[in-house]
C-alpha cells in the first residue's frame, strides 16, 4: 500500500477503534451494543473488543516504510499487533460467535477468526525465516481480516439499501432491520477484504522484494 493510503487507513482505524470500544469503557453490560447473557459472555466480549481495537490501530503502522526500516520499532509493533491484538481477539471471537445464536455468525465469524490466527502465524513464521516477501503478503492478508471491524459496519447499511428495490425494508425502517443484516455484513466483509488483499499482493508483484530490515 502507498504511504497516503496507509495513513488514511490508520486514521480510519483510530476513529472506528474509538467508536467501537467506547460503549465498553464503562464495563457495564447494559451499555453493550450486543445482547449479552451472563457475566462471562460480557467479559469475553469486552476482551475481544479492546484487543480488536489494538490490532485495528497498530496494524497500519506495519506497512509504513519508515517503520519497517527501523527493525526494533517494527518488531515491537508487530509483536504488540499479534500478541496483544490479533491473538486474544481472534481467540475470544470464537466463543462470542458461538454464543450469538445466529448460524451465519457462528460459521462466518468462527471461520474468519481461524483464518486470522492462521495468517498471523504464517506471517510470524515468515519473519522468523527472514522471508520478508512472504511476511508482507501474510501480514496484508491478516490485516485484511482485522479490517473486517470496519468493513462489516460499512456493508450493513449498503446491503440494506440495496435490498430495498427487491422488497426489503423501506428507508424509514432500515435501522430496525440492521441487526438481521449484521451476520451477512460480517461474512461478506472478510471475503471482500481477502479478495482486495489478494489484488494488492498481485499488483505488488511476487518478484518485487520489500525493503529489508536493517
Amino acid at each position: 500500500m502507498r504511504g497516503r493510503a496507509t495513513w488514511l487507513m490508520f486514521i480510519v482505524a483510530i476513529v472506528f477503534g474509538l467508536v467501537l470500544s467506547h460503549p465498553y469503557t464503562s464495563f457495564d453490560a447494559d451499555d453493550s451494543r450486543l445482547g449479552v447473557h451472563g457475566g462471562t459472555y460480557y467479559a469475553v466480549l469486552v476482551v475481544h473488543i479492546f484487543t480488536a481495537a489494538v490490532a485495528l490501530t497498530a496494524g497500519p503502522l506495519q506497512f509504513i516504510a519508515a517503520v519497517r526500516a527501523r527493525r526494533r520499532v517494527h518488531r515491537a509493533l508487530g509483536r504488540t499487533y499479534l500478541l496483544a491484538g490479533v491473538l486474544p481477539s481472534a481467540v475470544t471471537a470464537i466463543p462470542v460467535a458461538l454464543w450469538s445464536g445466529r448460524p451465519l455468525t457462528q460459521i462466518g465469524l468462527t471461520t474468519a477468526a481461524v483464518l486470522w490466527l492462521l495468517t498471523g502465524g504464517l506471517a510470524y513464521r515468515a519473519a522468523r525465516r527472514r522471508d520478508f516477501v512472504a511476511h508482507q503478503q501474510w501480514m496484508t492478508r491478516n490485516y485484511a481480516l482485522t479490517f473486517l471491524a470496519v468493513t462489516s459496519r460499512i456493508l450493513v447499511p449498503l446491503l440494506l439499501l440495496a435490498w430495498i428495490p427487491f422488497g426489503g425494508p423501506d428507508a424509514g425502517s432500515i435501522g430496525e432491520q440492521a441487526p438481521t443484516m449484521i451476520p451477512v455484513g460480517q461474512t461478506v466483509g472478510w471475503i471482500v477484504n481477502l479478495a482486495v488483499a489478494e489484488v494488492l499482493i498481485r499488483r505488488r508483484g511476487s518478484g518485487r522484494r520489500p525493503a529489508r530490515l536493517r
